[in-house]
């Protein structure tokens, strides 16, 4: 009888030990770790898509200002052109002050000692911004059109900065595209671009100024082949036509005379350019 009670006692001994040997255990290792909360923070919702901004500006003569992202010039056969935004919305040039298009910006304005208003694209900004209008136009022949920088320019400047045409020397008839010029100086009205308004407009810069006198010694040496030139021409004519054997070489002496005008007309034409780029930008932009 003893032996068994020693034997049970030492049974039930060892199953006690064992629960409380679980219950020291600590917690963390009998338990998985619980997942971090960290992704769900960092898996932010996606910011929304900012609206683009309308690409054009439609200002009207009223002061109403319109924005769009396509904007037409309608020019048809019949009847008047027009502005079309969007596809939808149309406007007459008579009700538009200014507008972009995929070209550029353009301005409706009258243009000098006219009623008469038109379209300029606008080429630079600055003091003197300037503009540009292009057209077609007939030129009759070589002497016709007149030498120069591509025939004759607008309003007392004829050697072309102020209307010259596309496309090559100026020979033969045809319809070339023509670009007319203007200016604006401090938001002032439109001019045109030529050496009597350039040079008031420049008068208080000494750069620009210069500039222009050395125009002004070009253009008289250009007159002075048109005069020398058209009477070795006009001599040579009169000595053929009466037999003197004379007058070919002097028409022929004629024509390297009267192509003098045509080349320094590009050089009087980049110096005018060279003026306002110095006016508005100092030496470094002149260069």
């Amino acid at each position: 009888m003893n032996i068994r009670s020693l034997l049970l006692a030492a049974v039930l001994g060892g199953a006690a030990v064992a629960p409380a040997a679980a219950q020291d255990t600590p917690p963390q290792l009998n338990t998985l770790p619980a997942a971090p909360d960290t992704a769900t923070r960092t898996a932010a919702a996606p910011a929304p898509p900012q609206q683009q901004q309308p690409r054009y500006r439609i200002g009207l003569v009223n002061g109403a200002v319109y924005a769009a992202d396509d904007v037409e010039l309608r020019q048809p056969a019949v009847g008047r052109s027009y502005l079309l935004l969007n596809g939808q919305q149309r406007f007459e040039l008579d009700q538009i002050k200014f507008f972009d298009d995929e070209t550029g910006h353009y301005i409706r304005t009258n243009l000098p000692g006219s009623r008469r208003q038109a379209t300029l694209r606008r080429e630079k900004t600055g003091r003197i911004s300037t503009y540009s209008i292009t057209s077609q136009q007939y030129m009759p022949g070589a002497y016709g059109s007149g030498f120069g920088y591509g025939g004759f320019g607008r309003f007392g400047y004829p050697y072309g900065y102020g209307g010259y045409p596309y496309g090559g020397y100026p020979y033969g008839s045809g319809y070339r595209t023509v670009k007319t010029e203007y200016f604006s100086k401090d938001g002032g009205p439109i001019q045109d671009m030529n050496f009597r308004s350039l040079s008031v407009a420049v008068s208080d810069n000494p750069g620009s100024a210069a500039l222009l006198r050395d125009v002004a010694r070009l253009r008289r040496f250009s007159t002075a082949g048109y005069v020398v030139g058209g009477g070795l021409l006009a001599a040579g004519m009169l000595n053929t036509f009466s037999g003197n054997s004379r007058g070919l070489p002097l028409v022929l002496v004629s024509v390297p005379v009267l192509l003098v005008p045509t080349f320094l007309s590009g050089s009087q034409a980049r110096k005018l350019k060279q003026a306002v780029q110095l006016y508005n930008y100092g030496d470094a932009a002149a260069r």
